[in-house]
């Protein structure tokens, strides 16, 4: 008798799709991912779906609605394994950069009649809200570090996914540190690895696409920043991008 295939589901919240499209840009793995796996409900690739319950829920996007937070706990209940994709999902994305203001300041602006939206005034990971089994961090996700995830799941082990700093790829790809060597102010002494370096590469600081590492000392940093010219209000800013809100990241408000 053959043995079932895992059945994934991939699911969507506030979020731009582009991990979903990381997905979908597995192009010369789908197929051997379609052998191994059975994709169940995927809206943004197919409207086939296979009922639940399921046995891996990867989840795009941040909660942002009352909606969201009831339907994500529908979710985890469906799911034996939740894994959660991307800045948003991980971190609430960039849209969580409303958190230090509220909701309804930028709805007045935005919406003719915003006592017609429903949202919460806070832009939040799905770890806020449920148990999560494991966080794929990026802006977007790092399409061969979710097929090592989907790998570890088939092996029954752990995934290997790097925990060092963007620091260490500069180094392994030979790029002269760009904050000591021109004063380009640099996130990545403080980001997690995953991207390769790319933007040191080019002559830019790394904008912590993929979020905070461990052990990290953002505010060491952000004193860095100041040090070699940049403002104090500035130097808060350059950890306002996609993975504002997430801890490790957010903490420098205090030193503003």
């Amino acid at each position: 008798m053959a043995r079932r295939r895992p059945r994934i589901a991939v699911y969507k919240f506030a979020s731009c799709d582009g991990c979903q499209l990381s997905i979908l840009d597995l192009e010369d793995e789908l197929l051997s991912i379609g052998e191994r796996f059975e994709i169940a409900y995927f809206m943004e690739a197919t409207r086939a779906v296979v009922r639940g319950p399921y046995d891996i829920g990867l989840v795009e996007g941040s909660i942002t609605t009352p909606h969201d937070a009831e339907l994500i706990k529908e979710i985890r209940k469906n799911c034996r394994v939740l894994i959660t994709i991307g800045a948003c999902a991980t971190a609430g994305g960039i849209q969580a950069l409303r958190n230090w203001k509220g909701s309804a300041e930028f709805m007045k602006y935005v919406y003719a009649s915003p006592e017609y939206i429903e949202t919460l005034d806070k832009s939040t990971p799905i770890s806020d809200h449920v148990q999560v089994d494991f966080e794929l961090r990026g802006c977007p996700i790092n399409k061969y570090q979710l097929l090592e995830v989907m790998a570890a799941y088939l092996a029954g082990r752990a995934p290997s996914i790097p925990n060092h700093s963007v620091c260490v790829e500069c180094k392994l790809r030979g790029t002269a540190c760009i904050m000591v060597s021109r004063g380009i102010p640099c996130l990545g002494p403080v980001t997690q690895a995953g991207c390769g370096a790319i933007c040191p590469a080019y002559g830019r600081g790394c904008y912590g696409c993929y979020g905070p590492k461990e052990s990290l000392n953002s505010k060491s940093l952000m004193r860095r920043f100041i040090e070699i010219g940049r403002s104090r209000e500035d130097a808060v800013m350059l950890f306002r991008l996609f993975n504002a809100w997430a801890p490790g990241f957010r903490e420098v408000e205090a030193e503003a």
